[in-house]
């Protein structure tokens, strides 16, 4: 079996940012799927799942109701090795694209208090593994550490 273009990427050299994964034609649109990398692989702690989950609760919402993005987005979720999540995109972007929007996602996700949109069980499949503290600082450490100053190596993958 030939592997996959994800496994494909020096996870030794890659640092926390926004890549774009893959670029794909679905029904005579291009998909175009991000990685958004929060930790450095296998260099420093993953995210905690309870935050990890909490992350994936409030980007989403936060996501599909951005009144400049919504219509273009497809899908946000925590890739399994707990180091970020994929962001799925009608369009054909870049990832320099998105980041005004990942700026806002965050600092959402970093300043949000209240009940956690869908996380009662019956809507949910494991409501019971959330961490709103964690997943708020988490969220602000990747956008003061990362996204508000992002560099050239933040956006573009290692080769």
């Amino acid at each position: 079996m030939e592997k996959i273009a994800s496994f494909t990427i020096d996870h030794n050299r890659l640092l926390r940012g926004i890549y774009v994964s893959r670029k794909d034609n679905v029904g005579g649109d291009v998909v175009t799927t991000f990685d958004i990398r929060m930790k450095e692989p296998n260099r420093e702690p993953t995210l905690h799942p309870g935050a990890l989950h909490t992350i994936e609760h409030l980007a989403a919402t936060y996501l599909r109701n951005d009144a400049e993005w919504k219509d273009r987005i497809v899908y946000w979720g925590p890739m399994g090795c707990l180091t970020g999540n994929y962001l799925l995109m009608r369009g054909d972007l870049q990832s320099r694209d998105i980041v005004e929007l990942m700026q806002r996602t965050f600092r959402f996700v970093a300043d949000f208090e209240g009940e956690i949109p869908g996380a009662a069980a019956k809507d949910c499949g494991n409501y019971l593994l959330h961490d709103l503290p964690m997943a708020r600082l988490e969220a602000r450490r990747y956008l003061e550490e990362v996204l508000v100053n992002i560099r050239e190596e933040n956006l573009i993958y290692p080769q």
